[in-house]
């Protein structure tokens, strides 16, 4: 720290330290922004704005509308042909599901076809069948019978598996058929 007595009339010795502090201070920020000014000149020059040409605009040329012989699309004829079609899809998906709704549901459709374990099969009066198990207990099931909560009736019986046919409803909320199996589960011991 430098101290001096230097004794102004009218300036107190703090004011006076206050102005010799700041010259100070504006001396070294004046180079400090001058080599600034000088950065941005050069980096100024050395780059170069790179602007690419738009591409000519092309040319319009109008086409012929040629489908006045055709549906117009906001016409009632093709409303009506829209709701014809969704309608005859619709009297199929419910002839599809009708008949299991009308028939007396079995045993085994109570449990969903995930906790239903196929653990063996045999041969009965020259027709294969399935030995399955829900829920600790063996049931013989056959070609014909239901099984899971989707009207899932079985289509074939084989050593190692079943297939069945389900009746499920899709995204849209129609009935649709869908084929699932049900696989030999091998006990480890």
């Amino acid at each position: 720290m430098i101290t001096c007595n230097i004794s102004v009339p009218g300036i107190r010795a703090g004011t006076l330290t206050f102005v010799v502090a700041a010259t100070l201070l504006s001396g070294c920020g004046v180079s400090d922004r001058d080599q600034l000014n000088n950065w941005m000149a050069e980096q100024r020059s050395q780059v170069k704005p790179r602007v690419e040409r738009i591409p000519e605009p092309s040319k319009f040329t109008p086409q012929a509308y040629g489908q006045e012989s055709s549906v117009e699309p906001f016409s009632l004829q093709k409303l009506t042909l829209a709701l014809k079609r969704d309608s005859s899809q619709a009297t199929s998906n419910v002839a599809l599901i009708t008949p299991e709704l009308a028939r007396r549901k079995e045993p085994l459709e109570a449990s969903p076809l995930d906790a239903v374990a196929m653990v063996g099969s045999l041969v009965k009066v020259g027709q294969p069948v399935a030995l399955v198990r829900v829920d600790n207990l063996l049931y013989q099931v056959r070609v014909g019978n239901y099984l899971g909560q989707n009207y899932g009736r079985i289509t074939k019986v084989s050593e190692t598996g079943l297939s069945l046919r389900e009746i499920v409803q899709d995204a849209a909320g129609e009935w649709i058929e869908r084929t699932a199996t049900l696989q030999l589960q091998e006990v480890s011991k």
